[in-house]
């Protein structure tokens, strides 16, 4: 083999690494290979050993509930090309290839098929003050769920158990204030994401919870296109045809974060903000149903907020004929 074949063998090799709790299982395309080891600093450090001299193109995780990321964070750091994509997306790869068992070591192999054959781009990874931002963000629904659930045990709560849940109540309510306050800290800290943040809470129906979840899970808001943020946030209407029939077409998937807090803030917006008012008052009046007119209304709000971000300004009804 020539030096010209072997550096174009050499610069096709996928990897794909596949993360549990206590093991990282690895595999190679095309040669398959597989190894396995731990899920510690020290395994870590053994798959970065080895993959340098191998010179993959791409290196393929999924996204695993937040088990991934001290791997990802180290192989960044090593300068490999990581890629992090959506299980249903290595799933799907594998059913595919007739791969319908699924273990810790088909896994990688699939994520080394997909990194192989797909070769998805590689997508900038964020920085340790936006994780924490975003961390932060997810927090305050969590400590929200329970004390909300605390509340209503309180209520019904026997004398024996009462104090306790009051007991519960309170340190929740000081934890729900330390989350508030070390995440309001992190955005002051930024000039950027403050400036970003004040301009989209001046778009009626947009609270500071919802500015901070789009602060956090949608940093691309403004410099990117709105196609693609819709997509991102689960509000594109997607095709669903076949041949001559023609199927409704529907919104789903994205990040759930993000259509969560625009259902929010579509929600207000469609009584206190009045070119939402007007919007939604024209569809139903067409005989749209009221969800896909929400639907709608969130869209355009994500329109709103994207004009305001991206030409630096302050909110205008006249931002939404740009």
């Amino acid at each position: 083999m020539d030096t010209t074949t072997r550096v174009a063998t050499v610069a096709t090799i996928g990897v794909g690494v596949d993360g549990s709790k206590a093991t990282l299982d690895v595999a190679l395309r095309p040669s398959g290979e597989p190894w396995r080891r731990t899920h510690d600093e020290a395994g870590i450090a053994e798959v970065i050993g080895r993959l340098p001299p191998l010179a993959p193109h791409v290196l393929v995780l999924e996204a695993t509930g937040g088990w991934e990321r001290l791997a990802v964070a180290a192989l960044a750091l090593a300068g490999l090309p990581v890629v992090v994509v959506h299980p249903p997306q290595v799933r799907a790869c594998a059913t595919a290839t007739g791969r319908l068992a699924k273990t810790a070591a088909l896994e990688a192999a699939a994520l080394a098929h997909c990194a192989a054959a797909l070769r998805p781009p590689r997508r900038p990874l964020p920085d340790a003050q936006s994780q924490a931002l975003a961390a932060l963000v997810e927090r305050r629904p969590q400590v929200v769920g329970r004390l909300t659930a605390e509340k209503h045990r309180w209520q019904q709560a026997l004398p024996a158990v009462r104090a306790t849940v009051a007991a519960h109540l309170a340190w929740l309510e000081q934890a729900l204030a330390e989350v508030a306050g070390a995440r309001d800290q992190l955005r002051r800290a930024s000039p950027v994401w403050h400036a970003r943040d004040e301009r989209r809470r001046r778009v009626p129906g947009v609270g500071p919870t919802v500015a901070r979840t789009l602060l956090a899970h949608l940093p691309a808001l403004g410099p990117g296109s709105v196609k693609h943020l819709a997509t991102l946030g689960g509000l594109a209407p997607l095709n669903r045809d076949r041949g001559a029939w023609r199927g409704s077409r529907t919104s789903w998937g994205g990040r759930r974060h993000v259509r969560a807090a625009l259902s929010r803030a579509a929600l207000v917006g469609v009584r206190h903000h009045a070119v939402l008012r007007a919007f939604s008052a024209q569809l139903l009046a067409r005989g749209t149903p009221q969800k896909v007119a929400l639907t709608a209304c969130r869209h355009t709000l994500l329109t709103i907020l994207h004009a305001v971000l991206r030409d630096c300004t302050t909110w205008q009804p006249t931002l939404l004929a740009t």
